[in-house]
């Protein structure tokens, strides 16, 4: 009798057209298209724009375009190292796999961790702006302020989209899809309310200024400059999700990695044009709706919403909405099929390396991250907001960790290829590296402005509530891998032991 799901690890053989055996995904499901799609929507570009410009502003003035572009490269960098391991070793492990083949099963089991971290985390971030802008819709918004209500709301949209997820991946395409049209959409129309609006002749708005990317005078202040690349750098996290469904994309080593160079390049030109268009009519001012008023921070275009689109301002809080539905569904993605790929390998335990038999999709590791987001939010939730909020902070840790593994790992990997060409040599060895070296540096960076108490809400020990959320999680992982060391079913991971593939071709899983 079928019991709904099959053993990964007995995939019938290799997909066609990759060297990746098959884990019993929808394989060939997803065109360019929807990877470039999937890319974008992950990043929750409407929101990340909405709750991040402003605190960039803060710092950087009127830099904050050149700023984005700095925070632009590592990440551009760190796409290469994706696209290069992906041609290799197309698995929807991703960093994973790659760390674990270039550095050995701790590297691979604390990527796949760091991958997870970030994404359950984040999931209580998007549960929680979904759960608050979803009731500013309602009637006079007041409900939004309702910590239970919302809290209940959030819940109820990381189950959806759990659901989703777990039903198949082309329902999940169909609803991202349609929730990527409505954010663009109504991002595009507030963009061009603004430019007929500073055509007509801002007021209070400023005439553009190439001054605005000029690094001199940004490093005037070198300070600013890295505490603004760092927080753009992390607006660009989630591009990465096209690699994780690259099993269940057309040519598999080939087409995810051209999506998430894609995605990335499009992403900068959002960013930029639109922090461009919102400089001009707001200005970087700290009165008013200028992006410099510390009571805009938290979202500037809420701020701005019926100055620019009188009685349709509610389009841009739709827009926010679905950036971040979206956001949610994609975040599931790779962090289920993450450990979908750790239990085929055995660095889990095999439950989680089990496919749904008719959905085609990571049954158990889709429930498990689900539940867990849902665990981490309520609990963090009516433990402590500031502890949430603090926590939250702590992602910029994962996201640096895990990205720049898979760069080192790029470089390690491909090290007897680097001097065959030019092209590996700048796209396996220089790029990779650069980009990996920078997010080390933004990782410690990033720790020693988290270790202040005054970084974020909470404190410690007299340590910010930030960096002790962020190394007691990253801490967990390793307890955890200890833990996988010594049970029976994982032991052979750490030993160097792969299970074998006993499906009708019989290839082994690795």
């Amino acid at each position: 009798m079928s019991t709904g799901t099959t053993t990964a690890g007995g995939g019938a053989g290799k997909q066609p057209g990759s060297a990746v055996p098959a884990k019993g995904l929808h394989a060939g499901i997803l065109d360019l298209g929807d990877s470039v799609m999937l890319g974008l929507a992950s990043t929750a570009p409407v929101y990340s724009l909405a709750a991040t410009l402003g605190l960039i502003v803060a710092v950087n003035g009127n830099y904050t375009p050149l700023i984005l572009v700095l925070g632009f490269i590592p990440v551009l960098f760190i796409a290469y190292a994706f696209r290069e391991l992906n041609s290799a070793m197309p698995d929807c492990g991703t960093t994973f796999n790659w760390a674990r083949r270039a550095f050995g099963p701790w590297a691979g089991w604390l990527g796949g961790w760091g991958v997870a971290l970030a994404g359950v985390v984040v999931l209580a971030n998007l549960a929680q702006v979904a759960g608050q802008y979803l009731w500013l819709l309602i009637g006079d918004g007041s409900v939004a302020e309702n910590k239970l209500v919302v809290t209940a709301t959030g819940v109820v949209f990381i189950a959806f989209m759990t659901l989703v997820n777990y039903r198949g991946i082309r329902l999940g395409e169909h609803v991202q899809r349609a929730l990527t049209y409505v954010q663009y959409i109504s991002l595009g129309i507030f963009a061009v309310a603004i430019i007929f609006r500073i055509a007509g002749g801002a007021p209070e708005g400023q005439a553009f200024d190439f001054e605005w990317f000029n690094p001199v005078g940004a490093f005037a202040d070198p300070g600013a400059v890295v505490h603004g690349a760092l927080l753009a750098l992390f607006i660009y996290w989630g591009w990465d999700t096209c690699l994780a469904v690259n099993e269940e994309t057309e040519n598999p080593s080939t087409t995810p990695g051209r999506g998430a160079v894609i995605s990335a390049f499009v992403l900068v030109a959002i960013y930029v044009s639109v922090a461009l268009l919102v400089m001009m009519y707001a200005t970087v001012g700290s009165e008013g709706i200028g992006l410099g008023n510390s009571e805009n921070q938290n979202d500037v275009f809420l701020a701005m919403k019926d100055v620019v689109l009188g009685p349709w301002g509610w389009l841009i809080v739709v827009a926010v909405l679905a950036s971040v539905l979206s956001s949610t569904q994609t975040t599931i993605l790779p962090t289920a099929r993450g450990t979908l790929s750790m239990g085929v390998h055995g660095a889990l335990p095999p439950k989680f390396g089990e496919v749904h038999a008719r959905n085609q999709t990571p049954g158990f590791s889709t429930q498990v991250m689900g539940a867990a987001a849902v665990v981490y939010y309520v609990a963090m939730s009516f433990l402590s907001e500031n502890l949430l909020s603090d926590s939250i902070s702590s992602i910029s840790l994962f996201i640096a960790f895990y990205y720049a593994l898979t760069g080192f790992a790029c470089v390690w990997y491909f090290r007897g290829t680097l001097r065959d060409s030019a092209r590996n040599l700048w796209l396996r060895g220089v790029l990779p590296l650069v980009g990996a070296l920078t997010l080390t540096a933004a990782f410690f960076v990033s720790a020693v402005q988290m270790w202040d108490p005054a970084y974020g809400d909470t404190e410690i020990f007299g340590v910010g509530g930030a960096f002790v959320s962020g190394v007691v999680l990253l801490g967990l992982g390793v307890v955890l891998a200890v833990v996988c060391r010594f049970l029976p079913s994982t032991r052979a991971y750490f030993q160097g032991r792969q299970p074998v593939a006993s499906g009708p071709q019989g290839g082994p899983v690795g």
